[in-house]
């Protein structure tokens, strides 16, 4: 029981500072802003609604076409991340502050780029369901054997044209983003898989009474 709480903290928490990251990138949207966020966006200048609400309908189809392919129903972790972020993104965009500076969208870009890494490394790491996104993502590593950088790569320089044909900004953030994201994930992910390790196997120190 305990072990389920706290992996469910690690879920919880992690989608949390995805969706503060994506927002902060989003803040920072001068420079660009990440390729799936440049499709939502892209979606969102077409049609209307939220950012948050056509990532909720994204991750939507892409959890439908992977349960098809793999045969199975997704785990509740999957559901929950679908829903949860785009409420997380637009919940972010809602209460941080539009950075003024070019210098501070700057650093607000690269810092929620670092947060993403994390986000995603938290959440992935309580082994609940990866989102839809991650989950096609981790699906293509597994059956390619292909390193888990390379497959996002690919995956967000596809899904970055998609949303600059529909209108969405891009600029040199979203290049960044599309190379380094990758990247980040495959240095975060080790770190919070420790992290977690250290948390579950923790046991509070006896007592006085306890240890005479």
């Amino acid at each position: 029981m305990r072990n389920k709480i706290i992996r469910w903290g690690f879920f919880f928490v992690g989608l949390a500072v995805l969706g503060l990251g994506i927002a902060m990138t989003i803040k920072g949207k001068t420079f660009g802003i990440g390729p799936w966020d440049v499709f939502h966006y892209g979606l969102f200048k077409q049609f209307g609604l939220t950012i948050g609400s056509w990532s909720i309908i994204t991750g939507f189809i892409i959890l439908a076409f992977t349960s098809l392919y793999t045969k199975t129903m997704p785990q509740l972790g999957a559901f929950l991340n679908m829903l949860l972020l785009g409420l997380f993104i637009d919940f972010f965009l809602y209460i941080l502050p539009d950075p003024v500076t070019l210098l501070s969208q700057g650093i607000v870009f690269i810092v929620g780029i670092v947060v993403l890494g994390y986000g995603i490394g938290l959440y992935v790491t309580s082994g609940l369901g990866a989102g839809p996104r991650d989950g096609i993502m981790l699906l293509i590593v597994e059956k390619t054997g292909w390193r888990i950088d390379w497959v996002r790569n690919g995956i967000e320089i596809a899904v970055l044209l998609f949303g600059w044909l529909l209108g969405g900004p891009v600029g040199i953030g979203s290049i960044v983003i599309a190379f380094m994201l990758g990247k980040m994930i495959q240095f975060s992910m080790p770190q919070c898989k420790a992290l977690l390790e250290t948390v579950l196997t923790y046991q509070k120190p006896m007592s006085s009474n306890e240890s005479t």
